[in-house]
């Protein structure tokens, strides 16, 4: 179970997330939807610590860190309930210099040790999973944007995290390119995996989300079921971003 009660964080003077309170369960896929600037992407590097809150607490499983404003927190238990997390990034963050088998390995083998065979058996079994096991030696600049997305995804899964946190993981791509990672993550889903993912995409998030929380402004507007919350939203604020994108999706050709 993941749990965040009352989270705040604030750069400078600028207060981006306003007591944030949720709970997801393990095997569920939330989605954290809401427009550019509203905190879905702050909060969602808030459950790994790639932004330390200003005040709250972070649960993940039996790990819970409590912050408070000026305190600092022992870097290990930062680290160690980091490392119950997997992380995918928008602009995917594979090393350049590595292949994609290499850089599935990296984490194992520099962070938690492991020896170069067992690591590239497990690198081959995920990219096998996100189809990619017959690009195991190529580099990064030789794959598609979805490619690497995919790479990038079976990086993430490698040390087993008990969560995978996914920011805006089709933003970057072409819909074309981006349906291959929608059906890497609905394949995920169906398997089990817990999944927190901050998303514009509404067909990535109608497909696979169970829950959806809409964030405004750094405030939790509405949550709930996902397939209500796209379809029959309870708050006029909410109403109003679904038909946004409802009408983007329209304009692309697309359908929920």
């Amino acid at each position: 179970m993941i749990g965040l009660e009352n989270i705040e964080k604030q750069f400078g003077d600028l207060t981006v997330l306003k007591g944030v309170t949720l709970t997801m369960e393990e095997g569920s896929v939330t989605a954290l939807v809401g427009p550019s600037g509203g905190g879905k992407s702050t909060l969602l590097r808030c459950i790994n610590l790639l932004e330390i809150p200003t005040s709250g607490a972070v649960r993940i499983g039996e790990d819970r860190l409590e912050f408070r404003p000026g305190q600092r927190v022992p870097t290990a238990a930062v680290q160690r309930l980091r490392r119950q997390t997997g992380m995918v990034f928008q602009n995917f963050q594979l090393f350049p210099h590595r292949t994609a088998i290499e850089n599935v390995m990296e984490g194992l083998t520099t962070v938690l040790k492991w020896p170069e065979n067992r690591a590239r058996e497990r690198a081959m079994s995920l990219l096998e999973k996100v189809g990619m096991a017959h690009k195991a030696d190529a580099w990064p600049a030789t794959l598609s944007g979805g490619q690497q997305q995919r790479v990038a995804i079976a990086r993430a899964l490698a040390p087993s995290p008990r969560v995978l946190l996914c920011d805006e993981p089709t933003s970057a791509l072409d819909p074309e390119l981006a349906q291959e990672v929608v059906d890497v993550l609905s394949d995920l889903a169906r398997e089990g995996t817990t999944m927190v993912m901050a998303t514009h995409d509404l067909r990535l998030a109608s497909t696979i989300a169970r829950e959806a929380v809409f964030l405004d402004a750094g405030v939790v507007v509405e949550k709930g079921p996902a397939q209500k919350l796209f379809s029959d939203p309870e708050h006029e604020r909410t109403k109003r971003f679904i038909a946004t994108l409802t009408h983007e999706m329209v304009s692309d050709g697309e359908a929920i």
